[in-house]
């Protein structure tokens, strides 16, 4: 008896939370075709984004530039940062898609995903937009991590599968928070962060439920698993996010640019801050193994 009563209130608590967003994304959601102004012009003064999120923001690099190249290569890092978004974006909703796949569509959990799926395609022609009107053509990740996620989107499910997704909605949510309130970051940038941050939140709360919802009662053995599965994943995009194609178009001397933004330890400090609410929900679901803190570490989530 106890045990039915338990599954039934945990059941019970995720139909709730997915009403709950349900509701929320009937009272606000962006039309980014009409949200953003797509015909204004660039002002040629401001940043793709704060420049304390650049990977070389300050090392010896940074100090010796001028200030058109770090304003051009601030705008090639975000538009990376954009489409690496917009790669996982599409894995996220054929993982989602998946996930859902002829389950009941009358329940919240059902409708809620396939909200989801619909803000994320919106997503993704936003910032491809974006790119566009920035004059910056896409960046692809490295093949192998191309590959990678290929079978990550085939073969996750569950907790891993929702770890995945939450790992790159939490890091670029800090980083999109103060690009939008950033005055010297281009009007273009602060308005899809803005659209972003506040259509992600109800993405992030609902990863989170999924994630409580299927790691609870599981044996020790599932959880190291699946920490070490949402660690790799972790790894795969934080390491995809900045290209190392933007400082060649920034006129910068790429492997001295390489090596100072991998030594930066202002980036380091960044990253770690970005992460810091992600690694306490994991510790918390128990999904921060020795195996994936490595991990972690050497990312500088940690």
């Amino acid at each position: 008896m106890t045990s039915t009563f338990t599954t039934s209130n945990a059941i019970s608590g995720a139909e709730d939370v997915s009403a709950r967003l349900l509701d929320s994304a009937a009272q606000l959601s962006y039309d980014p075709a009409q949200e953003v102004d797509w015909n204004e012009d660039l002002d040629p003064n401001l940043y793709g984004l704060n420049p304390q999120w650049s990977t070389l923001y300050g090392t010896k690099l940074w100090n010796e530039m001028t200030e058109e190249q770090r304003i051009l290569l601030t705008r090639h890092e975000v538009c990376s940062i954009m489409s690496t978004g917009i790669w996982f974006e599409m894995i996220l909703q054929q993982m989602v898609l998946r996930d859902q796949y002829c389950k009941d569509s009358s329940d919240s959990d059902f409708q809620f995903a396939l909200t989801e799926i619909a803000d994320e395609c919106r997503h993704s022609i936003m910032f491809a937009r974006a790119c566009t009107k920035m004059g910056i053509r896409s960046y692809l990740p490295r093949r192998t991590s191309r590959e990678l996620g290929r079978g990550f989107k085939a073969l996750a499910t569950a907790e891993a599968a929702y770890g995945g997704i939450l790992v790159a909605e939490e890091v670029l949510d800090v980083m999109q928070r103060d690009w939008m309130r950033g005055e010297n970051v281009l009007p273009l940038v602060r308005t899809t962060s803005k659209i972003h941050v506040v259509e992600e939140s109800r993405h992030m709360t609902f990863a989170r439920q999924q994630m409580r919802e299927r790691i609870q009662g599981k044996s020790a053995a599932r959880r190291k698993a699946s920490a070490l599965v949402v660690a790799i994943a972790a790894r795969i995009i934080v390491s995809n996010m900045v290209n190392k194609g933007v400082y060649a178009a920034a006129g910068l001397d790429t492997e001295r640019a390489v090596k100072e933004a991998k030594n930066n330890a202002h980036h380091h400090m960044m990253m770690r801050t970005s992460s810091e609410h992600l690694m306490a929900f994991l510790h918390d679901c128990g999904l921060v193994t020795k195996p994936a803190e490595a991990i972690y570490r050497r990312l500088h989530m940690l």
